[in-house]
């Protein structure tokens, strides 16, 4: 810890720059968006703690805070703004609701399989399940069970 400290004291470009790139890392793993901004905002605190300016620990923590509160509200705005009727991108269950699936196999006591998006899903249905082959259409999510309609 001594040595975080010491690194700290000399040149603290270094250590916002390690937790700007960690967070990076983390977001990339796993991929929700809301990692993104706060590590710019540690690369921001890093250049301008590269560039000279010292306002010591608690005022490049204020900064952090700051920086990472503005990009994020930015960030939602400008994401509703360019998208403003579609679901979120990450939220797959919503994406799937009134979509057309495929049956690939048939309705045994109202459950059975279909295809969508790229995979094969567990499927519910109420009534008599249409054939094997058949367009069905996704009206609910509920875990990884799709709740469908037979396609008029």
């Amino acid at each position: 810890m001594t040595a975080v400290l010491n690194l700290y004291a000399a040149q603290p470009f270094w250590i916002w720059l390690a937790i700007g790139v960690l967070l990076l890392a983390i977001e990339s793993m796993a991929s929700t968006e809301w990692l993104l901004w706060p590590a710019v905002a540690a690369g921001v605190v890093a250049v301008l703690t590269a560039v000279g300016l010292h306002l010591g620990l608690p005022g490049e923590v204020a900064v952090f805070a700051l920086l990472t509160v503005i990009a994020t509200v930015l960030s939602r705005r400008l994401v509703s703004k360019a998208n403003p009727s579609g679901p979120d991108i990450n939220d797959r269950d919503s994406r799937l609701i009134g979509q057309h699936a495929r049956v690939v196999q048939p309705f045994v006591d109202g459950r059975g399989r279909v295809f969508i998006s790229g995979a094969e899903w567990p499927a519910e249905i109420e009534g008599e399940g249409p054939e094997t082959g058949a367009d069905v259409l996704v009206h609910g999510v509920s875990g990884s069970l799709l709740k469908v309609t037979a396609s008029h």
